[in-house]
């Protein structure tokens, strides 16, 4: 497990405060909020429970009966609030009580958060007492609690978002693997925590890809189905918009050509799918160029999921028929290093973020993003409040990053209407020797390569 050290610390400074504190914990499916939780409570008084997708009755069944076992009482109304009254911690130290996956509960019950409202204000146990709502559902928390709440959800303290992790977590958790090998790691698998720590680094990219996703037997295998339909209804249509974004076609126009459903349609799965986090829309940077820049762009936003769907998904059939390896050499192997350029952009932009936050950037970070142009893409602009930029040109797959795609870059920046006065130029592999020149002799080029990242 990587230690979210920010995140911990904010859940400690919440413990320390005097009075009841009431938290909102939550992140995708894959995020280890349960080992968090754990490190949370180590040498604290607490209560766990884990709610079940289970009937109102069920529920309170199920709860009733480990409060019972618990704190050796006896319950008659099996009601929250009798529930909540009986809790006890044995001393005088704070309670932690956690609810985990509550929103089981809160979606059918309303006498649940009426209850840890009261909890909250100690109507229920004198306390002191931290209360922690956990949930792995990320639309639910982000578009639903509040409305369940309605004017009460001033009373929650805190709301924390478990993220996915970052690319230098990555590199911290597989010593093994060289930076290259890490950011192909990181664009298979994204910043999925539990991903992460059941990838073995002490084997290569392509065993990796072989044992854990392309094999029956895998833990990754038809996990990007499994993960869209675990909240999502109608997978098929669902599945059919994801495999037509993966296969290019990423405007609603071109998706309502390509899958035959109406736009309307198209329109309200994609509002699901980005409400779930597993697609975007790719919102270019604000230029004065925006007669040049493309509009109405989507893309997968969830590694894995838009690594299956366009590696594995369109060859399903041969993925059953072939041995692993087979299927790596013909459908992995030979687009592999076009599908990470995107990837790697985003790694070179988390470089210029960690270098921003120790103040080692000529433009302090105000704003930041990607340009996508009719006929050419600055990978990556920053910008400062007075407006001074810092842009970013990123090469993964060529041998070299030369002078001529900096001249296509400059000429991509008169479209968008964009000046600066740095470049940082990223390469995954090499540079010529004019750029290497011109670093030397003129300091807003800044050449950055694999040892750097």
């Amino acid at each position: 497990m990587v230690i979210r050290h920010t995140e911990l610390k904010k859940m400690e400074q919440l413990y320390e405060e005097n009075g009841n504190q009431l938290v909102v914990l939550y992140g995708r499916e894959g995020c280890d909020k349960e080992a968090f939780l754990k490190l949370f409570c180590k040498g604290k008084k607490f209560f766990y429970y884990r709610a079940r997708q289970a009937s109102e009755q069920e529920q309170r069944k199920q709860l009733g009966s480990e409060i019972e076992r618990r704190y050796s009482v006896s319950l008659s109304k099996y009601t929250y609030a009798e529930f909540f009254s009986r809790i006890r911690s044995g001393n005088a130290a704070k309670l932690v009580v956690i609810v985990d996956e509550f929103q089981y509960i809160a979606k059918r019950d309303n006498e649940f958060l009426d209850a840890i409202l009261k909890l909250k204000v100690k109507k229920l146990y004198p306390g002191p007492v931290m209360i922690l709502l956990a949930s792995s559902s990320v639309a639910w928390v982000e578009q639903e609690l509040d409305a369940r709440l309605e004017d009460n959800i001033k009373k929650i303290n805190a709301k924390i978002k478990l993220d996915d992790l970052k690319f230098i977590d990555m590199v911290r958790s597989y010593p093994e693997y060289t930076v290259s090998d890490c950011i192909k790691a990181y664009g298979i698998l994204g910043g999925v925590s539990s991903y992460i720590t059941r990838w073995n680094s002490k084997k290569d990219i392509r065993t990796n890809i072989c044992r854990n996703i392309l094999s029956p037997n895998g833990y990754l295998f038809a996990e990007a189905e499994r993960f869209v339909g675990s909240e999502l209804r109608e997978l098929a249509i669902y599945d059919t918009i994801l495999a037509s974004i993966a296969a290019g076609h990423r405007k609603l126009n071109d998706l309502f050509h390509a899958t035959g459903f109406s736009r309307a349609k198209i329109s309200v799965y994609m509002k699901n799918l980005a409400a779930f986090e597993v697609v975007e829309k790719v919102n270019s940077f604000e230029t004065g160029g925006w007669e040049n820049a493309q509009k109405g762009i989507y893309q997968i936003r969830n590694n894995f999921v838009n690594f299956w769907f366009r590696f594995v998904y369109p060859h399903l059939s041969d993925l059953y028929m072939m041995t692993q390896e087979e299927f790596y050499d013909a459908y992995v192997a030979p687009d592999l290093d076009d599908y990470m350029n995107r990837y790697f952009i985003q790694v070179c932009l988390e470089y210029l973020e960690l270098l921003n936050m120790v103040d080692k950037l000529p433009v302090k970070i105000h704003k930041a993003g990607t340009w996508v142009g009719k006929t050419g893409n600055i990978d990556i602009i920053v910008q400062d409040s007075v407006r001074n930029n810092l842009i970013g040109l990123c090469n993964w797959s060529q041998p070299k990053l030369t002078y001529e795609m900096c001249e296509k870059l400059f000429d991509t920046m008169k479209k968008a209407k964009l000046k600066s006065n740095y470049y940082y130029l990223f390469s995954a592999k090499d540079f010529d020797e004019k750029l290497l020149a011109l670093s030397k002799e003129d300091k807003r080029y800044i050449l950055v390569d694999m040892t750097q990242l």
